[in-house]
């Protein structure tokens, strides 16, 4: 299972993938086998990068779990290059100047107001909200689908001023199809999990991701192993030398895999490092 040319850095999604279920959305973990494997790559000088939909707030607390070399946030609209010289405060601030190793794509907060507001009036009735400063503006109570995750509730008549992350959607499967024909061109949409929609900036997606951090730390693509399980991980597999999906992934994503590993409730992406780390041996 060894890559050819040497491996230089793992790149895997967090949900569905490098985490275990759990009975909530708060309560996927990091198994303790993943934790040892990804320290055992990661001492063996292998690089080791997340890229999660997740923002900081959901994310921070895993991923410093484990012995990251970049972290990607919110699908592409937040890359961290070194992690270590990160906290949480830089992390979720509206500025970043002066960091170079934070990289943000993301879109005025007026056009994100917006757009949401165009849709709500084309779809009466559609769940939206706006991720911004790892703040969610919604306008419903977003507890009805995470118990634990707190929103600002807004009509979009305004938000604060600054950049935005991404707008995200809750449609109801009677809404799917309009909302397909009503979604702005100046955004990429991605779907995660089936239930939430993303509408990003084009350059906020985890192959652009990928592509950027092989830039910084001069690693080439061809030396990537990318681990996931859902459509928003595809172009990130593809651009990797080996995209390896866990076997409960979606359809689409097995389809695209150049490997599978056991599921992540099986700690697959664990084994696969294993595996790989004895092959190379």
């Amino acid at each position: 299972m060894q890559a050819h040319p040497p491996l230089r850095l793992l790149v895997a999604d967090l949900d569905g993938t490098l985490l275990c279920d759990g009975s909530s959305f708060e309560t996927r973990a990091l198994s303790a086998r993943t934790i040892s494997s990804l320290n055992r790559a990661h001492e063996a000088g292998i690089g080791i990068a997340v890229a999660t939909a997740r923002p900081v707030r959901t994310a921070w607390d895993i991923v410093h779990q484990i012995p990251v070399d970049a972290c990607v946030y919110l699908n592409g609209a937040l890359i961290d290059t070194s992690p270590q010289s990160s906290d949480y405060d830089m992390l979720t601030s509206q500025t970043q100047e002066g960091y170079d190793h934070l990289l943000r794509f993301g879109f005025p907060s007026s056009r994100a107001a917006e757009v949401c507001r165009n849709l709500v009036e084309a779809i009466p009735g559609l769940r939206v909200g706006v991720v911004m400063n790892d703040k969610r503006y919604t306008n419903f109570d977003i507890r009805v689908l995470w118990a634990h995750e707190e929103c600002h509730i807004t009509d979009f008549s305004t938000l604060p001023p600054g950049y935005a992350d991404k707008i995200i959607i809750f449609p109801y499967p009677e809404q799917i199809q309009h909302l397909q024909a009503v979604l702005p061109p100046d955004f990429e949409p991605h779907v995660s999990e089936g239930i939430m929609w993303m509408l990003m900036n084009p350059k906020a997606n985890k192959a652009h991701a990928l592509k950027t951090l092989c830039a910084r730390q001069d690693v080439p693509l061809a030396s990537v192993a990318a681990f996931g399980d859902d459509a928003i991980d595809i172009s990130m597999m593809r651009m990797a030398g080996i995209g390896v999906a866990v076997s409960n992934a979606i359809p689409d994503v097995l389809n695209e895999a150049d490997q599978i590993c056991p599921s992540n409730n099986e700690d697959g992406v664990a084994q696969w490092i294993d595996a790989a780390l004895e092959a190379s041996r």
